[in-house]
């Protein structure tokens, strides 16, 4: 790997969403415009932990009721704290689990950080998600597709700008994978019923001064990416509302389904 890819002179988003969950592997840039967009929509940084949150409740849930064994974690950003391996490895060592990125400062701390349980296994593939194709070929021979799998995009199709492209690289993931097989999706909305109307200003900003650029979605168009699966109670909602009816709703769907 090279470090050419990496731009220090402009924020992006894997560093500054480690910024927003109190992480130190960003540079100032990414504290600037972490901090600007904060300005805009003050409740962001909920946003990041809230999104973290759900992320453990659900591999909780995967890896112990549903007895779910395979990961594969599509944009896993920066390795922070109780990331996938870690929960559903707690739970059930032997799960294998396989990280995808395509930014370089996430491959180096992945590498570094993502260790494996000894009785199951950790991986890391360098690939985008606007190449689907790749990463079911990639993940061929770590996982077994033809044993249940857990497709987690959290917070990561908001960076698929077209909707028809996006439902697409749900479908190719999900047509690789068999039935029990599960969808987890989180997702900024600009609905007004999650507060998502702070989210305007903020990602016009985002979109003018980092990298990638990024959408919102409403509700039905969220919907859209789950069409087909069996959706877990409590359905389409805040993701800080996934089975914790005590968490403060934020601007971020989330959902789980699964392949029949």
């Amino acid at each position: 790997m090279t470090t050419d890819r990496i731009r220090t002179d402009i924020a992006h988003n894997a560093r500054v969403w480690n910024y927003w969950l109190g992480g130190k592997d960003n540079y100032p840039v990414d504290r600037a415009v972490g901090d600007q967009v904060t300005g805009f929509y003050p409740s962001i940084g909920e946003v990041a932990r809230a999104d973290r949150a759900f992320l453990g409740r659900v591999v909780e849930h995967l890896a112990g009721e549903a007895g779910v064994r395979q990961f594969l974690d599509v944009g896993t950003g920066l390795p922070t704290v109780d990331n996938t391996h870690e929960v559903a490895q707690r739970i059930a060592p032997d799960s294998r689990v396989v990280y995808v990125d395509n930014d370089p400062i996430v491959l180096t701390h992945a590498r570094a950080l993502l260790t494996s349980s000894p009785e199951g296994r950790t991986e890391y593939i360098d690939a985008d998600a606007h190449d689907p194709r790749r990463i079911v070929q990639e993940v061929r021979g770590i996982l077994d597709l033809d044993r249940p799998v857990a497709v987690m995009m959290l917070g990561i199709l908001n960076f698929v700008l077209d909707t028809d492209e996006a439902r697409t690289i749900v479908r190719t993931l999900l047509d690789a994978v068999p039935s029990g097989s599960y969808l987890v999706l989180t997702h900024p909305t600009l609905e007004p019923e999650l507060g998502g109307e702070g989210n305007v200003e903020a990602m016009a900003f985002w979109n003018e001064n980092a990298t990638p650029p990024i959408t919102a979605r409403s509700r039905e168009e969220f919907t859209s990416f789950l069409d087909g699966l069996d959706l877990l109670d409590p359905g389409v909602v805040s993701c800080s509302r996934w089975r914790d009816e005590d968490g403060a709703v934020v601007a971020q769907f989330g959902a789980v389904g699964r392949k029949p």
